[in-house]
C-alpha cells in the first residue's frame, strides 16, 4: 500500500431495485455519481442490483461478465469518474447454474477482482424460504482486491457475513477494508444486521463498507436497508435512512494501524491451537 495514502473517501450505494434493469441501472448511475461528486474514492452497490425480482427473474437476467450490460456500465462509470467501483453483486451466466458474483472495477475501468458467492442462502426466514443454490453454483475462493492506491479489499457478499471464518481469512492476507453487498432481508436486517457487521469489523480490526438493498423487490421479498459504513473499532460513521440515496465516511487507514499495533488481535493469534 502506498504509505503516504493515509485516508480514503468510502460511500455504500442503497438501491431499490427491482426485474427492471434499466430502471436500476438509471438509479445506480445517478447515485454512484452524487457519492463520487461527494468526494468518494471507493463506491460499493448492493447486491443484484441490476435485477432484482423472483428468483426466475434474477436467474433469467443473469449476463456474462465479459460484455454483460452492467459490468460494461460499470467499467465505463469507473474509468468516467476515477474511482474505484465494487458493482455489488450481479447473476452472471453460467452452463447450468449461474453465479452470484462481485466485480471490483479499478478507476482505470479494468476489472481488477471477481468473487463469486462462497456461501449459498438456503434458509428460512419469517415463513419464507429462500433456495438460492438452486439456480447458483456456490464459489470456492477468498477473493482479496486492491484499490488503484493500493488498500487490500475483502471482497464478500451478503450472507457471506455470518461465516467469520472468511473475514479471518481475509484478514489474515490483508485485507484492511472488507464490502459487503447485500439484499439482506427485512426480519434479519431488524436484528442481526449492524451486530454483525460490527462484529466482522472489530474481531479483525478492519473497516466495513456494507451496501444494503431497501423495499419490496417482488411479492414477499423485502431487504432492510441501514447500509452501514463501520471502522475498526467498531464505531458505526454512516449509516442510511430507509431509502435510495448513499452514505460516505472517510476511512483513517493511520488510524487503523494504530488500533492494530496497540490491541494487536490479529498477530497474537495462535493457528496451532485451533486445529
Amino acid at each position: 500500500m502506498d504509505v503516504n495514502l493515509l485516508r480514503i473517501r468510502a460511500a455504500a450505494v442503497q438501491l431499490s431495485s427491482t426485474p427492471d434493469r434499466a430502471r436500476n441501472l438509471a438509479a445506480a448511475d445517478r447515485l454512484v455519481r452524487e457519492a463520487a461528486a461527494a468526494g468518494a474514492e471507493l463506491v460499493v452497490l448492493p447486491e443484484k442490483w441490476p435485477v432484482l425480482g423472483t428468483a426466475e427473474q434474477t436467474a433469467a437476467a443473469a449476463e456474462a461478465l465479459a460484455d454483460g450490460p452492467s459490468v460494461t456500465w460499470a467499467r465505463g462509470l469507473a474509468r468516467e469518474l476515477g474511482i474505484d467501483l465494487v458493482a455489488g453483486s450481479v447473476a452472471e451466466r453460467g452452463d447450468a447454474r449461474g453465479s452470484n458474483t462481485c466485480v471490483h472495477v479499478g478507476p482505470d475501468g479494468e476489472d481488477r477482482a471477481h468473487y463469486r458467492k462462497i456461501h449459498m442462502f438456503d434458509v428460512e426466514v419469517a415463513g419464507t424460504t429462500y433456495r438460492e443454490s438452486d439456480h447458483e453454483a456456490p464459489g470456492d475462493e477468498a477473493v482479496l482486491s486492491r484499490t488503484a492506491g493500493g488498500v487490500e479489499l475483502g471482497l464478500t457478499i451478503c450472507y457471506d457475513v455470518r461465516f467469520p471464518e472468511l473475514y479471518r481469512t481475509l484478514a489474515v492476507e490483508g485485507a484492511r477494508i472488507f464490502t459487503v453487498p447485500a439484499a439482506f432481508t427485512l426480519a434479519t436486517t431488524r436484528e442481526h444486521w449492524e451486530v454483525l457487521l460490527r462484529a466482522r469489523a472489530i474481531e479483525n480490526q478492519a473497516f466495513v463498507v456494507a451496501a444494503n438493498q431497501i423495499g419490496e423487490h417482488a411479492p414477499g421479498l423485502r431487504s432492510g436497508g441501514r447500509s452501514l459504513i463501520v471502522d475498526p473499532w467498531g464505531v458505526v460513521l454512516a449509516t442510511a435512512p430507509d431509502t435510495e440515496t448513499f452514505v460516505i465516511a472517510e476511512l483513517d487507514l493511520d488510524r487503523q494501524r494504530d488500533i492494530r499495533e496497540r490491541m494487536p488481535a490479529l498477530a497474537n493469534r495462535r493457528p496451532e491451537a485451533y486445529a
